[in-house]
């Protein structure tokens, strides 16, 4: 499970330069100061992991929920397929548009950001990547939706840190680099993020469905134990 989790990170990452690049290019790093330079980026960083790791924390404490009423398995097939048909009938996911509080809320995150990217204080860095990681993002959504299938919140919480941690190689060439990649290349790699949310909303399937598939699709505790029982 944790490997859809740095999977997702590493090709969201080239849809977060178009998202957050441009914050990650525009904070107020001390280029002239090497070592400074690398602990300003390492808290914006730290920062943005600290957000998604609570996000985790959140959505795993509600998949805790399922786990301990029995339907861990079957919420694992409801997160894929809601992957897969985010995918395939986009437009009638953007419908349902949830955005009156969400966009106040937003717009807010986006101000304050604003304020925080003209200061160069130390802490600056964290504050700017812990609001960083509130923008709405659809690759985050995706994540969130892994960490919800987690069995506990500390589950919940890796989950999303390790997303995290898989945009951070991209997201630190930008601020280093600012946007390297040709847009034909990023077009590329954007048209093959859809086909791998897909693949990973199959594994979830996959995954509640309990096949007895080492790695894949492990049995359930209880018809694990009763196979084991089986064996005497």
């Amino acid at each position: 499970m944790f490997v859809s989790a740095i999977i997702l990170g590493l090709l969201g990452s080239f849809h977060c330069i178009g998202m957050c690049g441009p914050i990650a290019f525009m904070l107020p790093v001390d280029r002239t100061n090497k070592l400074k330079q690398l602990f300003q980026v390492t808290s914006y960083h730290l920062g943005r992991l600290f957000t998604y790791s609570l996000i985790g924390l959140l959505f795993g404490s509600l998949g805790k929920g399922f786990y301990f009423f029995g339907f861990q398995q079957q919420l694992s097939i409801i997160v894929g397929i809601l992957m897969i048909l985010v995918i395939l009938l986009p437009k009638t996911f953007q419908k349902y548009n949830f955005s009156k509080s969400i966009n106040r809320l937003v717009m807010k995150v986006k101000s304050s950001l604003g304020k925080e990217l003209k200061k160069k204080r130390n802490d600056t860095f964290f504050t700017i990547g812990f609001l960083n990681g509130f923008l709405p993002c659809g690759l985050v959504y995706m994540a969130i939706f892994g960490a919800l299938a987690t069995t506990n919140s500390l589950s919940g919480s890796l989950y999303m840190f390790i997303f995290g941690l898989g945009t951070v190689p991209l997201m630190t060439t930008v601020v280093y680099l600012g946007n390297f990649t040709n847009g034909v290349t990023r077009k590329r790699i954007q048209q093959a993020i859809p086909y791998v949310v897909v693949l990973i909303g199959i594994l979830f399937i996959l995954r509640g469905l309990g096949l007895g598939i080492p790695y894949v699709s492990p049995l359930p505790v209880k018809n694990f134990v009763d196979s084991i029982e089986g064996c005497h």
